[in-house]
């Protein structure tokens, strides 16, 4: 008999943000953090101690999934941002680092931490009030009838990658396509309760950037297609083509020994009965008209070939993700059963034609009316490759796929924040400036002293400003003026009694230039003068120059999951982490 190992009792560790372990290893997740910020982000390279793969990347997203944290307190942390990004696709480091200045600038503090989570709500209030007010100097209008500042959101979202080693050129031109195949998502015919379409990306390694396209439509791979034959689909009286999409298999394995025992009659023949139902599947396709049968499985071949005979195209191994998109674009329904089917499930399709990129070749389905397209995206780099993907693996696609996440909310909320950090030296100047005229009746209500509310303000600005400070790269002065409370980059070697104007050509967002002779101090997160006036509703650069923008809903979230994060891991007192 083995021998019994008595359980452990559980631990129980008090004020957990007291631990140096807990200290240090936030800090050290911070310094991470800051370290991708921005399009001179530095890259990190993440993987396990027992080998496999290397992932090469600045994006949260990726860092957070490949990085071990084992402190429960930073697991809440890397929890809640995970979440944001989930949500958003967007502003993931700007939660991440501001969360943890917070935390830092909070818990360094000699003030009760349920007295900082009053204040920091109340802050926190202000600063949302702010931010959807018409008053608000750090945001723009979006103008759906014009492509500019669209544009400019995309543009931001790509130069923010350096994994992606795209040059002005390629961003331009990425620029172009992600809008367009946006725009190809937007209903033609605006209803009630109007939806967006998809864009589908199909990876193609191995070519130039410049190569990549935009077809309205699905493409899906082939390898066994043959070029240079015309395609001999049939069309109905209309000069359409009737489509049926299955989402079972037709390969004539539908009977499966594992799920229980078959009688089967003595010289039947499984497989031959199969293989009769799918040809009689076949027949009723051929006089339903059907022109070209697409199944997300494996199709027979006899039955390819039979389909083939009677002009009718079979395209299998589709795959499960392309079913949704498919059925919405040609208003199929999936086929689940390969006994009955009724006319009613069938769709219909502009055209059918072969495309090829590279070495893959594919069928293009063109629908009638396009809410549904294919975004083909080239790169030669497989590291670049992985940085720009969005949606299955991290990369090149992924930072694609956040820019029409970040349009898709665009259209939700058709505003946008100022990016290169004026944003956040912006608020941090507006609270120092609400925060210094608060009556003693907030005071009261709010339960503390104006001393203790003035300590919280400047570590809550603070901790704004060292997300713009994240920017810093190279050797870089960062500025902010006390104006307009916008952020500015100076190469650094100046001495501080220097004319900033001269070396300052325009702020971080690039809608202020130099010829305003701004009054313009270093950023070093101690206190500063408070902003004496918001910014102008009607800027005074074009929004045809090439401005940063970020998403407003997803800054917008990211600033509120950020502080109650915060205070959630400020309000901690107990851990209680089982041994067993």
């Amino acid at each position: 008999m083995s021998r019994l190992e008595a359980k452990k009792p559980p631990l129980f560790f008090s004020e957990p943000l007291t631990k140096d372990t807990v200290r240090q290893s936030l800090s050290l997740l911070n310094r991470i953090f800051k370290s991708c910020y921005g399009p001179a982000g530095r890259l990190k390279q993440l993987h396990n101690g027992v080998g496999g793969c290397v992932c090469t990347t600045s994006q949260s997203s990726a860092i957070l999934r490949h990085l071990s944290v084992s402190d429960p307190v930073l697991r809440v942390l890397t929890a809640s941002v995970q979440n944001h990004v989930s949500r958003f696709s967007d502003c993931g480091l700007f939660t991440a680092i501001l969360c943890c200045s917070l935390i830092e600038s909070f818990g360094s503090l000699n003030v009760a931490s349920c007295i900082v989570i009053k204040i920091t709500r109340h802050l926190l209030s202000l600063c949302m009030d702010y931010l959807k007010s018409e008053a608000c100097g750090c945001r723009v209008s979006v103008d759906f009838c014009s492509i500019e500042t669209l544009a400019c959101l995309v543009r931001s979202v790509l130069t923010s990658k350096p994994a992606c080693m795209l040059n002005k050129t390629e961003v331009d031109h990425l620029t172009t396509l992600v809008l367009k195949a946006f725009l190809f998502t937007v209903p033609c015919h605006v209803e009630a309760n109007a939806v967006l379409g998809k864009c589908v990306i199909v990876p193609v390694k191995g070519r130039r950037v410049m190569d990549s396209t935009v077809l309205p439509g699905l493409l899906i791979e082939t390898p066994e297609i043959q070029l240079g034959k015309p395609l001999a689909v049939k069309r109905t009286d209309s000069n359409m083509i009737k489509i049926a999409l299955f989402c079972v298999s037709m390969s004539g394995d539908g009977f499966n020994t594992e799920e229980g025992t078959i009688a089967v009659h003595c010289g039947i023949s499984l497989e031959m009965s199969e293989l009769n139902q799918l040809l009689n599947v076949g027949k009723q396709l051929v006089n339903d008209e059907v022109g070209l049968v697409v199944c997300q499985k494996v199709i027979h071949p006899s039955l390819k070939q039979y389909l083939k005979e009677n002009h009718v195209m079979a395209v299998d191994r589709a795959g499960l993700s392309l079913m949704e998109p498919l059925s919405r674009m040609t208003g199929s329904k999936p086929i689940a059963t390969i006994h009955l089917l009724s006319a009613g499930c069938y769709g219909s399709l502009k055209d059918v034609s072969i495309q090829s990129f590279g070495s893959k070749h594919f069928v293009h389905l063109i629908p009638e009316d396009t809410v549904i397209c294919s975004l083909m995206l080239c790169n030669r780099s497989e590291t670049a490759w992985d940085e720009l993907k969005v949606g299955v693996l991290y990369g090149f696609q992924h930072v694609c796929e956040t820019a029409e996440h970040v349009l898709q909310l665009t259209v939700k909320e058709p505003l946008a924040l100022l990016g290169g950090g004026c944003t956040e030296t912006h608020l941090a100047s507006y609270i120092r400036h609400k925060s210094s005229n608060l009556s003693a009746r907030t005071f009261k209500d709010l339960g503390c002293s104006k001393t203790q509310y003035r300590l919280v303000a400047d570590g809550f600005c603070r901790s704004l400003e060292s997300v713009a400070l994240s920017l810093n790269r190279d050797g870089v002065e960062i500025l902010t003026d006390t104006f307009y409370g916008h952020c500015w980059f100076v190469p650094s070697g100046f001495p501080c009694v220097s004319n900033w104007s001269d070396v300052a050509s325009k702020c971080g967002c690039g809608i202020h230039g130099n010829t305003e002779n701004l009054s313009l101090r270093i950023v070093q997160g101690q206190s500063c003068s408070p902003v004496i006036q918001g910014c102008p509703k009607e800027p005074s650069v074009k929004l045809t120059d090439f401005l940063t923008l970020d998403c407003f809903t997803a800054k917008y979230s990211g600033l509120q999951v950020a502080l109650e994060t915060a205070n959630l891991i400020l309000d901690l007192s107990y851990v209680i982490e089982d041994q067993n």
